[in-house]
């Protein structure tokens, strides 16, 4: 029997995505459910998008104003006299990016003065918009300082971040519009497009090469899908296919994403968000084409960094330098820099390749993203973030307010309204139920509308009870994703195992009895006539969980992490009796308890239990026991900067004494920007990440061997 793909078009966050589903037998695609659908009202997820709408996008919004990223439009519009601000070339990109988020928040809760607030940004940027459609204030307010980016003239280098400015405008512009009915952002989108059809291609004239820095595909393709011009997938498809293929004559090179066509890559390289945004938008453009041999590739790639390449966090990319993958199972822990960005990238591919598959483990690793390594990049307030999210600080990490490069702000604000479009999907009669929270959705199954409750205290408890209120009586299937972390199972590959097996029965009762239910692909499937006020009980055992790495991982050796349901641990030295964390080994065979505090973090499940601390008595190296508490992973860093681990050695050998506190800092000052290792060179240099510095000094040593240096002379 042939193979058999099917296409079509989704709403997700106020935007149109294209999945592609293989099946051997006719069948409308997986389609999600709009996060506008689903209304959160537990304490976990409402709370953080709540803060969102009131708080980061109001001060992503202010550090524009602040920073000079609407004075940079205004400039280009004539609006105003001056001098280009800022240091990079996809500085407007910040805007657009808050825009869409804003956009999403208007779609789930309507804001007057948000709603007039967005008309006035969206005035300056299509005031500074060229008359042939060109968008990008740097090159428009003709910035020498940033020749070096993008030349002396328009798209003259691949790097140029012309068109991940472009990428990011359409991606605003059709989220705007979605949410509000209004074409005023569109209209420029629409005519940047053009520009940019005219301008790049295969035909003589044009220029043959692809967009250095992706998202523009994706951009395109919901471009496509919002106003069905067919030469906006084109441009997409044709940015796809040029990715590696060097037509030009240009050097191919990792960082880009441009090493390699598509269709011969195995290994996920170089820069990690790029990566996560070039193989969503492979996605869209193989889905929307009918190309086939596109997401067989994504899948080999997949693969690679789901078995090798995979944070614990769910975060992606090892180095600061390039900001991206090194080689298989390097994971240092130290230097892990895991960017926000690319922990969001990766929730984007992985929902694509559920979408084409209904296989639960993508979302298994779209799960620990986005309770770990996503949600890390924001404070608890809403109004600081990281940069990139290491897993171990010796306290010279802290978040902030804003960055001279400030993508990961405004893709925060972006996100994180739309977390509740994650949690269902539908398949002709099909109901898929992804993530569990608290909440009230309405959904749609072959023109039956039903109320879907959802009662639980998930990710601090396992139990889940789902009301099903049809408006008629009607047969469907419910799948319930059974999470791999609930299976014995941390990750879909050998990356990462759990210590012991845990041999508590998950359960499933309907009405109180137990049902028939079939299991596929990591789905609980119940088929039966579902009538109004039906009650599922899902019961998820979470018993504190100690994880272990491939031994391939070298820095993760001796060493477990810790874990509860879908959410990670960490030691931090603020909640330890001696305020320090690398002291401390845990054996594997030390209890561990759990405890609920209502008033610390904003609530948050504790993990308590024993640890041995390593001390120095003269020159005598002793042990002594003593209590430790973890807290998850997500919330550190809010009580100041301090000491953090997450993978934590099971024996002595591993921990280390607590060094002289003079020598400690002094060391670690020397590297990480103090002791004239770098002079700041313009007022923005302060709210750079602490690794540029490195970078901008042209060392040739790695981050690594300075740690280890630090390390080597503390001790």
């Amino acid at each position: 029997m042939k193979i058999r793909i099917f296409f079509s078009t989704l709403l997700l966050s106020g935007s149109l995505i294209t999945t592609v589903l293989a099946q051997k037998q006719p069948k409308a695609p997986i389609q999600q459910v709009s996060f506008t659908q689903v209304q959160m009202n537990d304490q976990f997820w409402a709370p953080r998008i709540e803060t969102n709408r009131t708080v980061s996008i109001p001060s992503a919004f202010n550090e524009c104003e602040k920073n000079g990223r609407f004075d940079n439009f205004a400039l280009a519009a004539g609006l105003i006299k001056g001098e280009h601000k800022g240091d990079f070339p996809f500085d407007d990109t910040d805007p657009y990016k808050i825009i869409e988020g804003a956009s999403y928040s208007l779609a789930a809760k309507y804001d007057k003065k948000l709603d007039q607030y967005l008309d006035s940004v969206i005035h300056l940027n299509s005031s500074a918009q060229e008359a042939d459609g060109y968008l990008t204030t740097c090159v428009t307010n003709k910035c020498t300082r940033l020749e070096g980016w993008w030349g002396k003239s328009r798209w003259e280098k691949i790097n140029s971040h012309e068109l991940y400015n472009s990428g990011h405008l359409y991606e605003a512009a059709v989220a705007h519009f979605q949410s509000t009915g209004k074409r005023t952002l569109l209209n420029v989108a629409i005519k940047n497009a053009d520009l940019v059809c005219k301008v790049f291609g295969p035909g003589e004239g044009q220029i043959h090469r692809p967009s250095g820095h992706p998202i523009i595909e994706m951009g395109l393709a919901k471009l496509y899908k919002a106003t069905g011009d067919k030469k906006y997938l084109t441009m997409a498809k044709y940015f796809v296919e040029e990715t590696g293929r060097g037509t030009d004559g240009h050097r191919l090179n990792e960082y880009s994403q441009d090493h390699m066509p598509i269709l011969k890559q195995a290994e996920i390289k170089g820069h990690a968000v790029r990566a996560g945004y070039l193989y969503s938008g492979v996605a869209d453009v193989a889905a929307l084409t009918g190309d086939t041999a596109y997401f067989h590739a994504l899948t080999r790639i997949w693969d690679n960094m789901a078995s090798k390449k995979l944070y614990i966090t769910g975060g992606i990319g090892s180095r600061a330098q390039g900001e991206g993958f090194g080689p298989d199972y390097e994971l240092h822990n130290h230097t892990a820099y895991c960017e926000t960005c690319a922990a969001i990238s990766n929730v984007y591919w992985n929902q694509r390749m559920f979408l084409a598959t209904g296989d639960s483990k993508y979302i298994d690793v779209l799960e620990r993203a986005l309770y770990n390594g996503v949600i890390s990049g924001v404070s608890l307030s809403g109004d600081k973030f990281f940069y990139d999210n290491p897993l171990e600080s010796m306290g010279q990490h802290e978040r902030q307010a804003w960055f001279g490069c400030a993508c990961c702000p405004g893709n925060i604000t972006r996100f994180m309204a739309s977390v509740p479009g994650y949690m269902y999907a539908v398949q002709e009669n099909t109901l898929f139920v992804n993530l569990y929270s608290q909440s009230i959705s309405n959904i749609e199954i072959q023109k039956n509308k039903l109320e879907l409750k959802q009662t639980s205290e998930y990710p601090w408890d396992g139990k889940v009870i789902l009301t099903v209120t049809p408006t008629k009586a009607k047969k469907f299937t419910l799948k319930l994703r059974m999470p791999g972390w609930a299976e014995n199972s941390p990750v879909p590959t050998d990356l990462y195992a759990y210590a012991e097996k845990n041999n508590e029965n998950v359960q499933v009762l309907v009405n109180g009895k137990v049902s028939k239910s079939t299991k596929e692909k990591g789905y609980i499937s119940i088929k039966r006539l579902w009538k109004k006020g039906d009650r599922i009980e899902f019961l998820l055992p979470m018993p504190v969980r100690r994880v272990k790495a491939n031994d391939n991982v070298v820095d993760d050796r001796g060493k477990m992490a810790f874990e509860r349901g879908p959410v990670l641990y960490c030691l931090e030295a603020v909640d330890q009796t001696d305020k320090h964390v690398f002291n401390k080994f845990i054996p594997e065979n030390a209890p561990l308890n759990y405890e609920f505090k209502n008033d610390l973090l904003n609530g948050v499940m504790l993990l308590k239990g024993t640890a041995q601390q390593i001390e120095k008595e003269g020159d005598a190296v002793v042990q002594k026991e003593v209590p430790f508490t973890a807290i998850p992973y997500s919330t550190w860093n809010n009580r100041g900067a301090n000491e953090m681990a997450v993978w934590l050695p099971v024996k002595a050998e591993i921990a280390r004494p607590t060094p002289d506190s003079t020598i400690a800092s002094s060391a670690i000052a020397n590297v990480y920007g103090v002791n004239d290792q770098w002079e700041p060179t313009s007022s923005s240099d302060v709210s750079k990440p602490y690794h540029y510095w490195w970078l901008k000094k042209g060392t040739e040593e790695s981050l690594d061997y300075v740690f280890d240096k630090i390390v080597i002379y503390c001790l």
